[in-house]
C-alpha cells in the first residue's frame, strides 16, 4: 500500500509538472500583455487595469451623451446559498470573464452571452477565520493559468480553459489565523501574494512565486526582526531588531499585507501597503512599531525593501496602511516629479516621491480628523494625546481604559475600496466614509489563532445626512474638487474613464456613473443588492461594455455598528452584470 502511494504521488507531480510546462508553452497572457493592460482596451487582465492600478480606460463611446444608451446585456448568478460581500474584480481575456465569488469560488464566463463555461468551488475547511467577511477580490492571469488565493490561505493555479488544478500551494497556517482575500499580483513572470490575518497575531509578509510552478522564489517579512527568503536560503533581515518593538512583541506584531499591491515599471519597484500592529492596544508596544502601518516598496527581484514609509506610526486606532499606492506624474513647480499616492484609513490622503519615499504632502480628505493634528515637514504626524485611548494597566478596576471618541473610526476615511486616477482631469476619485468611533483599550495577551485586539469599539457617523462620499481630490493641492454623498457607507472600489467618466457602486443596489469634471450624477441602474466591488470596461465587437459584480457584504454589516443600520434592509447577492452600448446609439 505505501508503495502504491508513492506511486500515485509520483503520477500526480508528473500531471503538475506536465501541466505548469504545458501553461508555458500554449502562450496566453504573457508579461507585456500585462505591462499594456491600462493601453489595451479589447481585454482587463490585471486587478487595476494595469499594473499601477490607476483604473483607468482610454474607452470613451460611453460619455456624458451617449450613456443614456446603455443597457444590460446579461446577469450571471453566482448561485447556490453562498452569498454575502462579492468584492471581486472580473477579467477578460479572449471571449472569457473570470470572476471570483464569495467562499472561494472562481468562474469563467462566455464574455458574449454570460453563460458559464467552468465553475471552481473551493473545499473550504471547518475552523477557518476571515476578519471581515468571506470575500474574495479577485485573480490573476498569466499564460494559460488563472490564480486566486482562498480563506483557508491557499494559492490556486487552474487552467483557464478546462478550470482543473495545474498546481496548489499553501501559503500558511489558517489554524494560526492565515487567511487570503486579495487578488494576486504578476510581475516578471512572478506571482506576488501577501498574507490576511491582522487581528491574529500574525506577521504580515510579501512573497514572489514561479507563476508557472507555484513555488517560492522569494519571500519579505514588513515587521523588523524577522528574516527574509531567496532562492531557498535566509536573505536579510527586515529593519534591526527590537528598534521600535520591545521584547518579543515583534514575533507576532501584525502588519498583514491583506490588500496585495501596485507595480510601477518605470521604477521597477513594487508597492504594498502594511497592516496594523497587533494588538490594537499601543501601551503594550512603545515605539513606531516598524513596519506595520505603511507603504513599503520592494524590488521584485530579490525581495529586498527599498524604501519604507510609516503613514501611522504606532498605530493606536487600528488604522492600518494596505490602502493601494498608485504611481502617477505630478505636476508640481513646473516639474514632473515621479510620485505615488495614497488615501489612509488615518484620513490624510498623502503623496510620496515613488522612487525613494520621499514625503510631498499628507491632506486631511474627510471632515473631523482628530487623532493628528497634522503632519510635519519630516512627514510625521502631530499626535494629539487626547484622542489615544487610556492605558488599560492605570484603570482602577483593572479593566478598560478611557474612552475617546476618534474620526475617523478604525474602518477607516478609506478602506480596502480601491480608488481610481485619471490622467485626463490630474484628479483621483476617492470612495471614502464620514464617521468617527469610541475607543478603548483592554488587557490583553497573544495566543495562537486567538483574536489579539486589546480593544473595545463603537462606530457612529459624523452626519445625519450622509456617511459615504465619492470625493474628486487633486494631489496637487490635496483640495477636493467635488463630492457625492450617500446615505449608506460606500465599500465599493471605482474606474475612471477617456469617456469623462468616474464608476462605483452603493450598498442601496445603484451602479453609478459621474461626470468625471464636474460630479453630476449621469446615470444609474439597479441590480438588486448591494454593489461592493470595483467595476471594468472593454470593447468587444465594437461596443464598449461595462461590468461589475453584486453582492451586498465585506466589514460594514459585521463590523459597523450603529453604521449597520443603514443597510440593514440591503438584500444578499451574487451575480455578475454586463451592460453594453450599442454601436448604433455609440454612433448618434
Amino acid at each position: 500500500m505505501a508503495f502504491r502511494n508513492q506511486l500515485l504521488a509520483a503520477a500526480s507531480g508528473i500531471a503538475l509538472l506536465i501541466g505548469a510546462t504545458a501553461a508555458s508553452a500554449e502562450g496566453g497572457v504573457t508579461d507585456q500583455d500585462i505591462l499594456n493592460d491600462a493601453k489595451t482596451t479589447d481585454d482587463v487582465v490585471t486587478n487595476g487595469l494595469g499594473p499601477q492600478a490607476q483604473r483607468y480606460s482610454p474607452l470613451k463611446a460611453i460619455n456624458k451623451e451617449t450613456i443614456k444608451g446603455l443597457v444590460p446585456a446579461w446577469s450571471f448568478s453566482f448561485g447556490g446559498e453562498k452569498q454575502r460581500g462579492q468584492e471581486s474584480q472580473a477579467l477578460v481575456k479572449d471571449g472569457v470573464l473570470y470572476v471570483t465569488g464569495s467562499y472561494s469560488r472562481i468562474y469563467a464566463v462566455n464574455v458574449r452571452t454570460g453563460e458559464k463555461l467552468w465553475e471552481y468551488n473551493a473545499r473550504l475547511p471547518e475552523g477557518i477565520l476571515p476578519c471581515c467577511d468571506v470575500v474574495n477580490r479577485g485573480a490573476a492571469l498569466y499564460k494559460n493559468l488563472v490564480i486566486f488565493g482562498t480563506l483557508d490561505a491557499k494559492l490556486v493555479a487552474l487552467d483557464q480553459k478546462t478550470g482543473k488544478v495545474v498546481w496548489k500551494k499553501d501559503i500558511d497556517d489558517f489554524k494560526a489565523g492565515y487567511s487570503y482575500t486579495a487578488a494576486p499580483m504578476i510581475v516578471k513572470g512572478k506571482v506576488i501574494t501577501g498574507v490576511s490575518g491582522g487581528e491574529f497575531g500574525i506577521v504580515g509578509r510579501i512573497e514572489a512565486r514561479d507563476a508557472e510552478t507555484g513555488e517560492i522564489v522569494w519571500k519579505r517579512p514588513v515587521i523588523e526582526g524577522h528574516v527574509g527568503e531567496l532562492n531557498g536560503k535566509p536573505s536579510t533581515m527586515t529593519g534591526k531588531l527590537n528598534e521600535s518593538w520591545p521584547g518579543d512583541m515583534w514575533k507576532y506584531g501584525g502588519g498583514a499585507t491583506w490588500l496585495g499591491g501596485t507595480y510601477d515599471p518605470e521604477t521597477n519597484l513594487i508597492y504594498f501597503g502594511t497592516g496594523n500592529p497587533g494588538p490594537w492596544n499601543s501601551w503594550l508596544r512603545p515605539g513606531d512599531n516598524k513596519w506595520s502601518s505603511s507603504r513599503v516598496a520592494i524590488n521584485p527581484d530579490n525581495g529586498e525593501f527599498v524604501w519604507g514609509y510609516q503613514t501611522t506610526p504606532h498605530d493606536g486606532w487600528d488604522y492600518d496602511g494596505v490602502n493601494e499606492f498608485i504611481p502617477f506624474d505630478l505636476q508640481k513647480d513646473g516639474k514632473t516629479v515621479k510620485a505615488g499616492a495614497t488615501a489612509d484609513r488615518n484620513g490624510f490622503f498623502f503623496v510620496l516621491d515613488r522612487t525613494n519615499g520621499k514625503f510631498i504632502s499628507a491632506t486631511p480628505f474627510v471632515s473631523g480628523v482628530n487623532w493628528a493634528k497634522g503632519y510635519g515637514a519630516d512627514g510625521r504626524p502631530i499626535y494629539d494625546p487626547e484622542y489615544r485611548p487610556g492605558d488599560p494597566s492605570k484603570a482602577a478596576d483593572g479593566g478598560k481604559g478611557k474612552v475617546v471618541h476618534v474620526t475617523p473610526s478604525f474602518l477607516g476615511a478609506k478602506n480596502w475600496m480601491p480608488m481610481a486616477y485619471s490622467p485626463d482631469t490630474k484628479l483621483f476619485y476617492v470612495p471614502s466614509n464620514e464617521w468617527g468611533m469610541d475607543l478603548w483599550n483592554e488587557p490583553v495577551n497573544y495566543k495562537k489563532g486567538a483574536a489579539y485586539l486589546g480593544a473595545g469599539f463603537n462606530v457612529s457617523p459624523n452626519f445625519k445626512d450622509h456617511i459615504g462620499s465619492l470625493k474628486a481630490i487633486d494631489p496637487a493641492t490635496g483640495k477636493t474638487a467635488w463630492e457625492y454623498k450617500n446615505n449608506a457607507p460606500l465599500w465599493a472600489g471605482v474606474l475612471t474613464t477617456a469617456g469623462n467618466l468616474v464608476f462605483t457602486g452603493t450598498p442601496e443596489g445603484f451602479l453609478k456613473a459621474f461626470d468625471a469634471k464636474t460630479g453630476e450624477e449621469v446615470w444609474k441602474f439597479q441590480v438588486g443588492t448591494g454593489v461592493v466591488a470595483s467595476p471594468i470596461t472593454w470593447e468587444q465587437d465594437g461596443e464598449q461594455w461595462v461590468g461589475v459584480a453584486a453582492g451586498w457584504g465585506g466589514a460594514v454589516p459585521l463590523w459597523g455598528g450603529e453604521v449597520a443600520k443603514s443597510t440593514s434592509h440591503v438584500n444578499q447577492g451574487g451575480s455578475f452584470w454586463a451592460f453594453r452600448l450599442p454601436k448604433t446609439l455609440a454612433a448618434n
